[in-house]
């Protein structure tokens, strides 16, 4: 199944343009109140969507209410599931809902899920959003002089106003040409007229652009927020051929999420948020040291493991034999194991047996009894005490012992 792209209203549907783009998703349950249907709805929505398409894209105006944004994210959370896109859009409302169209134009194409969300930055930066608005005095998103603004004030005024890719505002008057920079390729024009007609816009606007195709699309209901006023036509100009688009992403180079793994184009994954490591990091894979959420590594290799670092060598040389057991320094002898041959395992590790002192111990040498010399020897420099007093012989009697005190306290007489 091709990856899902659902919207957060039934107003950012447009209509396909042939029957192999597959039909958006509409989350009915992130209205703003109690009439949306609360966040077990919309857990309920997209654990639907996922389990049923595998990954899901879900594209919001970035100027959305907060509630909704935070009950996505809540959603997200709750489900525990990193084969879910946010795409907050920073456009208008009926520049969102052509986004999105072409977004399912290329979910039949062989692109991953993440190249494809990481395709809405890269198509927003090819479409043409504007209107044509009765006044300027409350619009917040495209800079306002204080010339029109003041202009603004009198009946019968119209500006001209492109809100993306660049900020333009022209003030109109009478049947002129707006005068407004287009896109230099050929694009088709959707068109949504609320409070103004939309002849200016599908004739002198739609002749200076170049546009291939005009359509017709009923007015988001988020537009006069958006722009300021309820006297408005919005109009959004794009590529609408697929293969051109097809091309256009195939041909920006894609790189390997760091965190989840998926592929991307840009300097940001759409799934995880992570952003691009700097040029020089990209060719190692720097995995996270806690574990990661569930499923963020399913059904992926996990990344080989670094090779072995050799020891680093031993400043102090008393340190060498802990190293490498095994070596033995030059001109030192071998020390000899317990059974004999060489030693190996512990007793290597142990030092080299070293000759006792000469007046150490047992090793002391033993003094001569002048009684056993023969005549002529010479007599000893120093004769220590214990050798003074001559051994018993066999047959001589032991010493006179004292007896031994009774034990008795009263002996008697």
């Amino acid at each position: 199944m091709p990856t899902a792209v659902a919207v957060t209203s039934p107003e950012l549907v447009l209509p396909s343009p042939d029957r192999h783009t597959p039909p958006a998703a509409v989350l009915r349950s992130t209205g703003p109140g109690e009439r949306g249907g609360g966040l077990e709805q919309t857990l309920t929505e997209i654990h639907t969507l996922v389990e049923h398409h595998g990954h899901v894209l879900v594209v919001h105006p970035a100027a959305a209410p907060s509630a909704l944004v935070h009950r996505l994210h809540a959603a997200r959370a709750a489900l525990e599931t990193d084969r879910l896109a946010l795409v907050g859009v920073d456009l208008p409302p009926l520049g969102t809902a052509l986004l999105a169209l072409q977004l399912r134009q290329l979910s039949i194409c062989d692109f991953s899920p993440g190249v494809l969300a990481s395709a809405a930055r890269l198509l927003a930066h090819y479409l043409h959003a504007g209107a044509v608005l009765g006044s300027v005095a409350r619009l917040d998103q495209v800079p306002v002089g204080l010339k029109a603004h003041a202009k603004s004030w009198l009946p019968g005024s119209q500006f001209a106003v492109v809100a993306r890719p660049e900020p333009q505002l022209v003030r109109l008057g009478g049947d002129q040409d707006p005068r407004l920079e287009g896109p230099g390729f050929p694009t088709r024009l959707v068109v949504a007229e609320g409070g103004l007609p939309a002849e200016r816009v599908t004739g002198a606007l739609a002749r200076a652009w170049r546009v291939r195709e005009v359509t017709h699309a009923r007015l988001p209901a988020a537009s006069p927020g958006w722009w300021g006023t309820a006297k408005l036509t919005e109009f959004a100009a794009a590529i609408p051929d697929i293969s051109v688009l097809y091309q256009l992403v195939s041909s920006v180079r894609r790189e390997e999420c760091h965190w989840c793994g998926l592929e991307l184009i840009g300097d940001r994954c759409a799934f995880c948020a992570a952003p691009l490591p700097p040029p020089g990091e990209r060719g190692r894979r720097a995995l996270p040291a806690t574990r990661p959420a569930p499923g963020r590594l399913r059904g992926r290799e996990r990344a080989p493991a670094p090779p072995d670092r050799a020891l680093p060598a031993a400043s102090d040389p008393r340190f060498t034999p802990a190293l490498d057991p095994g070596a033995v320094p030059p001109g030192a002898a071998t020390p000899a194991g317990p059974t004999g041959g060489p030693a190996t395992g512990v007793h290597a590790l142990r030092p080299a047996h070293r000759a006792a002192p000469a007046d150490w111990g047992p090793q002391r040498p033993r003094i001569p009894d002048p009684r056993q010399a023969g005549p002529g020897a010479p007599a000893p420099a120093h004769q220590p005490p214990y050798a003074a007093t001559p051994p018993h012989e066999e047959h001589d009697q032991p010493p006179h012992q004292p007896p031994s005190p009774s034990r008795s306290r009263n002996p008697r007489p």
